[in-house]
C-alpha cells in the first residue's frame, strides 16, 4: 500500500468503537476471466459447465515437452479493459513464473506477470448511492496495474470420502488481474467499485462478470486505523464471489480487527476466507509476500510487444462506456438518477436506446426504470428474462403519445403484454381499449356524475381541488378510456371553477 493518502477522512463513514472511531481502509484485487474461446497458452475451449477435465490440452496438463504459446485475443482483450479504465498501456511487458505448489497447479508454477505488467495505472470513477435524498456521492478509485495470468484448476474435497478429485478445466483459463489502490473507505463504496468495473467489463465484452460461474471473483484487502492516521496491517479475505459477500466480509473483517486492536492485540497479516452462512471470516494461511512466490521471467516466452498502432485499432473500437452514456443521458434531459440507473447494466442500457429512439426519452426512461423494471424486480428477473420486447413496449408509448389510450389504459394493456404476449395496437383495437375521445359523449358522463352528487358540486365550488374527485368519477363511468384532459375541463366548465 502507498505510504500517501489523499482523502480526508469521512465522520459519516467511521466505525465507532470503545475508545474512539476507526476508519477501514480497502483495497481489492479482482480476477476476471477474459472473454476468449481459447485458453491464455493453448487451444483448450473455455465453455462453462462442460464435464471435468473435457477441456483440458496437454499444456494445461503440463505434460513434458510442452510449450506455451500466446493466445492474441487475450492481450487484445486486456489491452482494450486498460483503455476502458483509462490506464496506461505499456507496449512492452514480461510474463513470469510465480511458483507455488497445489494438487490443481500441475506445472508446480502459475504464468503471471510482476515487475512489468501489460497495463499500469488507471482510474474508476464510482458513484455512492443513492442516499436519501437520491444524490449520489463520486469517488475515484485508482487503478495500480492490470497483468494477464493463468488460471488454477478447481479441486474439490466433497466427491469422496477419502479422496480428493482435480478438474483442470479452468487450468490455464485467461484471467486479468486488476489491482485497485486502497483508496475505498466503506464497504458500500467497495460494493459499488466492484459493481462499476463488473459494468465497465460487461460494455467492453472483455468479462461477462459472472460471479456465480466464477468467472469473475475478488480477493478483498482490509485493515482499519484511526482516522487520518498510518495505514494499519492488511488481511485479504480471499475469493470472494458476490457483491453482497464482499459488502458483509468487509464489515465483519473491519469489525474483528477493531475488536483485536482495542483489546490492546495486534493484527497478523494472513489470508483469510469469508463465510456467508457465519457473517464472519476466518483464517486460511498466513499472507504470502512477493518473495516467497520466487518470481523470475518465464523462459518460454519472450516479452510480450506491440506498437502504437495496435493500441490505436484497439481504441477506436471501444463502445460507448457508462460514463460517456450517463453524461449523454443527462444532456438529453433524463435525471443523473434515472440516467446512473439506465446506464448500471448495458443490456437495461441497450433496451431503453431501443425503447426511446425517435421518441421522447423522459417517457421512455419513466416506463423502462418504473414499469419494466419494477416488474422484473417483483418477479425476480433479470433484463435479460423480460416477457416484454422492446419494440413492444415502443408502440405502447406510441399509443399514449397519439392519444390513442390514455396513461392509465397503458398501464392495462402493460399488464397484458407481461402475462399474454402479443401487439400493443391489435391487443387495444380487440379489446376496445381505444380511448374516448369525442367531447359529447365525455360531457354526457360528466352530466350524470354531476347530477348524481349535487352534494359534491357544492364543495367543490368551495374548495376547488375537489374537482379531481369529479374527474375520477367520470373516469371510472368510462372505464378509463375518456381523454382525461377532456374530462378536466369539461368538469371545471361545468362547475364554473378557474
Amino acid at each position: 500500500m502507498p505510504l500517501v493518502d489523499t482523502r480526508t477522512p469521512d465522520p459519516k463513514k467511521l466505525i465507532p468503537g470503545a475508545t474512539g472511531d476507526w476508519e477501514i481502509v480497502i483495497g481489492m484485487e479482482v480476477h476476471a476471466q477474459v472473454l476468449s474461446e481459447a485458453k491464455l497458452f493453448s487451444g483448450a475451449s473455455t465453455r462453462f459447465g462442460s464435464e471435468p477435465n473435457d477441456n483440458v490440452s496437454l499444456v494445461d496438463a503440463a505434460m513434458p515437452g510442452m510449450l506455451p504459446v500466446i493466445n492474441e485475443e487475450c492481450v487484445r482483450q486486456a489491452v482494450r479493459t486498460g483503455l476502458g479504465l483509462k490506464a496506461q498501456i505499456n507496449k512492452r511487458s514480461v510474463f513470469d513464473r510465480k511458483n507455488y505448489f497445489y494438487p490443481d497447479l500441475p506445472q508446480g508454477y502459475q504464468i503471471s506477470q510482476f515487475a512489468h505488467p501489460i497495463v499500469g495505472e488507471g482510474t474508476v470513477i464510482v458513484s455512492v448511492g443513492p442516499d436519501q435524498k437520491g444524490g449520489f456521492e463520486d469517488i475515484e478509485v485508482g487503478i495500480e496495474r492490470l497483468h494477464l495470468e493463468q488460471d488454477a484448476g478447481k479441486s474439490m474435497h466433497d466427491q469422496h470420502a477419502t479422496m480428493s478429485f482435480v478438474d483442470l478445466n479452468r487450468s490455464g483459463v485467461a484471467l486479468m488481474e486488476i489491482v485497485s489502490k486502497p483508496d475505498m473507505r466503506s464497504a458500500d463504496e467497495a460494493r459499488a467499485y466492484l459493481t462499476k468495473l463488473r459494468t465497465i467489463l460487461r460494455y467492453l465484452g472483455t468479462c461477462d462478470g459472472n460471479m456465480d460461474e466464477g468467472s469473475m471473483r475478488a480477493d478483498v484487502n482490509v485493515s482499519v486505523r484511526r482516522p487520518g492516521g498510518d495505514f494499519g496491517t492488511r488481511c485479504e479475505i480471499k475469493n470472494v464471489n458476490s457483491i453482497r459477500f464482499v459488502g458483509q466480509a468487509i464489515e465483519s473483517e473491519a469489525r474483528r480487527q477493531i475488536a483485536i486492536l482495542e483489546d490492546g492485540g495486534a493484527i497478523d497479516q494472513e489470508t483469510r476466507l469469508f463465510d456467508p452462512a457465519k457473517g464472519e471470516t476466518r483464517a486460511m494461511r498466513s499472507k504470502e509476500d512477493a518473495h516467497d512466490y520466487r518470481y523470475f521471467p518465464d523462459p518460454d516466452l519472450l516479452p510480450l510487444e506491440f506498437d502504437d498502432a495496435f493500441v490505436a485499432e484497439l481504441s477506436a473500437d471501444l463502445p460507448e462506456l457508462p460514463d460517456d452514456k450517463r453524461q449523454r443521458l443527462i444532456a438529453s434531459g433524463l435525471s443523473p438518477y434515472d440516467a446512473s440507473i439506465l446506464v448500471s447494466e448495458k443490456a437495461i442500457a441497450d433496451f431503453f436506446e431501443g425503447v426511446a429512439a425517435g421518441r421522447d426519452a423522459k417517457q421512455a426512461a419513466n416506463w423502462v426504470i418504473n414499469d419494466l423494471l419494477g416488474a422484473l424486480n417483483k418477479s425476480s428477473k433479470g433484463i435479460e428474462e423480460t416477457p416484454i420486447s422492446g419494440a413492444q413496449l415502443g408502440t405502447l408509448l406510441d399509443l399514449v403519445r397519439e392519444e390513442t389510450i390514455s396513461g392509465k389504459i397503458a398501464k392495462d394493456v402493460f399488464e397484458i403484454l407481461w402475462t399474454e404476449g402479443g401487439d400493443a395496437r391489435q391487443i387495444v383495437e380487440s379489446r376496445g381499449l381505444r380511448q374516448v375521445t369525442d367531447t359529447g359523449a365525455i360531457e354526457k358522463a360528466v352530466d350524470e356524475v354531476i347530477a348524481a352528487n349535487p352534494d359534491k358540486v357544492a364543495q367543490a365550488q368551495a374548495k376547488p381541488t375537489l374537482a379531481g374527485w369529479f374527474v375520477g368519477q367520470v373516469m371510472k363511468a368510462t372505464g378509463g378510456k375518456a381523454n382525461p384532459q377532456s374530462v378536466n375541463e369539461l368538469v371545471k366548465s361545468k362547475l364554473n371553477l378557474p
